[in-house]
């Protein structure tokens, strides 16, 4: 680990370390809520439960009618008959109705129990009851199981149903399906034991002749259809279980493939703002063509913009103080020449450089300042849409109603040509015309009394080019980029000293740049080699006219 004042480099970023992300938890919730809830919604299997009750409410139905048909034509003498022959009665109750599966009993006219197929199996079924052990605790699979069950059970929402109670002494009375029965109506009920468990109970009457000789109840345990669903409950859960774990590894793998890079450029943005030097780059996800990759390179771009930035301010600083320090030495020189100065006529010469120093000094912090916000000015300059031949077409009537703007200028005139097309610029309008008064200041400044000023707008598919020609020497020899460097400065003659900063081109620059232009300056040339004035150039984005 590296070390830096005495403070880790993890605690000096200050960035917790986390076991997991918040985003990573966060992308793992979000899947597993829409799993979870898919899960629920399927593991809610009321409708599949109903659907097997109605199946076995149909089958006993038909079953108790069978049963029922056949003890009113065998078990009932004849048309004169009052009662069920019991004997008949039990052997065909023994024979169709399975014990195992199914509890038949026949109730007279009376309400009483005359017959029951448990008692009339004999020996062909034997019901086993586990008694509860009060001191042995059940085995671990079984309470396993039995927690498993209470927790599927919360996902079936069981319909109430009215209580059902095992006696010896039942009787008809005792069920409403029984007395609708012996009323000579079917009727079926589900009915919930105190063990919590459901029964179905059809009663349907035994007729002969439309007279109604008795009533036989089927009741059939419904265990197996419990069974049934818990069973498919934990085919679901494995399912569920096996989805849930693969959406867990798949959550875990998009959450690194987006939190790691994430991270990695937090810490190294976070080095950045820290100034651990230059050496600090953000890591850039090239082969990713994603957002991560974007994020990615659009913070390595401002990066280098920020060190540019400071480049840019470090150099501008020294060149301020560069500026500045030449006629504040002029102006001490001065002054030490004054006081021992005793001619009239050296102190006149003395005080007059101090006052074109003055005037020199007064003027670099009008334009320094002038563009030391401009940057800010320009980030935070609503920009608007300019019709920028409207601008010019001011700025040139201006110019020569006003004799150019310049004292003593005589016949000098600026002449615009615009083209027919539209010429729309989105920009800071206060900014544009800026540069346009420092080219056509400078391009008169250089022209002769007599010469011209020529501004030239035209369109080029979705660039705007912006000329500006003078009549006057050119540009100095050299490399052309070097005009626009701060605080150049090659002035013609006329032009009183301290006039200049040297700065107005660089501005200009600065302000073409910054509306995503470009700006450049060249001789122009007459066939020879002789120069016969400069052109500066201009081209800017241009801007749709609205539809």
């Amino acid at each position: 680990m590296a070390w830096q004042t005495g403070v880790p480099v993890e605690a000096d970023l200050g960035q917790k370390k986390r076991i997991l992300s918040p985003l990573m938890l966060r992308i793992l919730a979000v899947n597993a809520i829409a799993l979870m809830t898919l899960g629920g919604g399927i593991l809610y299997l009321n409708e599949f439960r109903s659907n097997l009750f109605e199946a076995r409410l149909e089958q006993l139905t038909l079953q108790a009618s069978t049963i029922a048909a056949a003890l009113g034509e065998s078990a009932v003498p004849g048309p004169e008959a009052t009662a069920i022959d019991m004997a008949p009665a039990r052997e065909i109750i023994r024979r169709l109705a399975d014990p195992e599966r199914v509890r038949a009993r026949l109730f007279g006219t009376g309400g009483g129990l005359v017959a029951d197929s448990r008692t009339l199996a004999g020996d062909r079924i034997l019901y086993e009851e586990d008694l509860p052990d009060q001191f042995l605790a059940p085995p671990l699979d079984e309470q396993l199981a039995s927690l498993v069950h209470g927790f599927l059970d919360r996902f079936v929402q069981r319909d109430p149903a009215p209580p059902f109670e095992e006696s010896q002494g039942l009787r008809a009375e005792d069920l409403t399906e029984l007395s609708a029965a012996l009323e000579g109506t079917t009727a079926g009920m589900v009915r919930r034991r105190s063990d919590g468990r459901d029964v179905i109970n059809v009663a349907v009457p035994v007729q002969r002749f439309r007279r109604v000789m008795g009533a036989l109840l089927l009741t059939a345990e419904t265990d197996d259809i419990e069974d049934i669903v818990r069973s498919e409950q934990l085919q679901i859960m494995r399912i569920f279980a096996a989805a849930f774990g693969l959406t867990v590894l798949l959550s875990f793998f998009l959450g690194r493939t987006l939190v790691r890079p994430i991270r990695i450029l937090a810490r190294a943005a976070e080095r950045v703002r820290r100034g651990r030097g230059r050496e600090e780059v953000i890591p850039e996800f090239a082969m990713r063509g994603d957002e991560i990759g974007d994020l990615s390179r659009s913070l390595s771009e401002m990066t280098r913009a920020l060190y540019n930035q400071i480049d840019a301010v470090e150099r501008f600083a020294a060149d301020v103080a560069h500026e500045i320090k030449n006629p504040l030495t002029s102006m001490q020189s001065a002054l030490e020449t004054l006081e021992r100065a005793e001619d009239p006529a050296i102190r006149a010469r003395l005080l007059a450089v101090l006052k074109d120093d003055v005037r020199r000094m007064d003027r670099l912090i009008t334009d320094i300042s002038d563009a030391s916000r401009l940057d800010a000015e320009l980030t935070r300059g609503d920009k608007e849409v300019i019709d920028l031949a409207e601008e010019l077409t001011r700025l040139v009537e201006g110019y020569n109603a006003t004799h150019n703007g310049q004292d003593g200028a005589g016949g000098r005139t600026v002449v615009l040509e615009v083209s027919d097309e539209p010429c729309l610029v989105a920009g800071v309008a206060r900014r544009l015309n800026q540069v346009w008064r420092n080219l056509i200041d400078n391009a008169l400044s250089f022209s002769t009394d007599d010469g011209e000023v020529r501004i030239g707008l035209s369109r080029r598919e979705r660039i705007l080019v912006v000329t500006i020609d003078d009549d006057g020497p050119g540009l100095p020899e050299g490399p052309s980029s070097k005009i626009f460097k701060r605080f150049y400065s090659e002035r013609p003659e006329h032009d009183g000293f301290g006039k200049h900063s040297g700065l107005g081109l660089a501005i200009s620059k600065q302000i073409i740049e910054a509306h995503g232009g470009r700006i450049t300056g060249e001789n122009r040339h007459n066939g020879t080699e002789h120069s016969i004035g400069a052109r500066f150039t201009v081209t800017l984005p241009s801007e749709r006219p609205p539809q």
